[in-house]
């Protein structure tokens, strides 16, 4: 079991319920506006190389693009999300799969098993600073021994292109549908050493990398002194 216990306030802070809210929204058009945004073959042979193997899960899964690729490599798979229009898609991209997926705020979910890979692609970047340690906590929880954390995301040169609220009190960028409505999510970008850092302040073993100008690529294990 988790050798410490997560609190968690009885209704969740206003920027995880527009954080919801903005992929709830996002969930019919997500898979054009991600095709846009990201070079998803070119990630997906990054995939390739990393590894993820036996028991997996997927955090955040969308609309199933990734879910899709860890299945052949998986013994079992089980993916999260907090929209239920993502997981709707995703069910129905996975069918005839025996992917058991799960609606949940990752905030406050509890896993109630151990997976020797836990997965997520572009969601290390929407938890905000000060949730970090908290959620690599539940990821410690999460893996069974000699499990690893694989994951892939955006770099700090996404900034560019990304439209900042500077005056929010975490990381927040701001998002636009094609009906025109705005809304806000957080966005923490890094760099390859930076993160590598902080995960290693947190006990993890990891290694980044960066495949391309906009993203990266990392793996992290416990340390066994943790």
């Amino acid at each position: 079991m988790h050798s410490t216990t997560r609190e968690h306030d009885s209704e969740q802070s206003d920027w995880s319920r527009r954080q919801i809210a903005y992929y709830r929204a996002r969930a019919i058009e997500y898979d054009t506006s991600y095709a846009e945004r990201m070079h998803l073959p070119q990630l997906a042979k990054v995939l390739d190389t990393l590894p993820v193997t036996g028991r997996v899960l997927e955090m955040a899964c969308g609309t199933g693009q990734w879910t899709m690729l860890l299945s052949d490599r998986a013994s079992s798979l089980t993916a999260l999300d907090a929209a239920p229009e993502m997981l709707d898609i995703a069910r129905g991209r996975m069918q005839g799969t025996t992917t058991r997926f799960i609606e949940t705020d990752i905030f406050s979910w509890e896993p109630d098993r151990q997976y020797d890979t836990v997965f997520f692609a572009f969601w290390l970047s929407h938890v905000p600073p000060a949730e970090m340690e908290a959620f690599w906590d539940l990821l410690r929880w999460a893996l069974a021994p000699g499990g690893c954390v694989v994951f892939l995301d955006d770099s700090h040169a996404k900034a560019e292109i990304e439209e900042l609220v500077v005056e929010a009190q975490v990381p927040t960028v701001r998002r636009r549908l094609s009906d025109g409505s705005q809304h806000l999510t957080v966005k923490v970008l890094y760099d390859a050493a930076s993160l590598t850092k902080q995960l290693n302040n947190l006990g993890w073993e990891a290694h980044i990398e960066q495949v391309d100008p906009y993203h990266f690529s990392g793996i992290a294990r416990p340390r066994e002194s943790e």
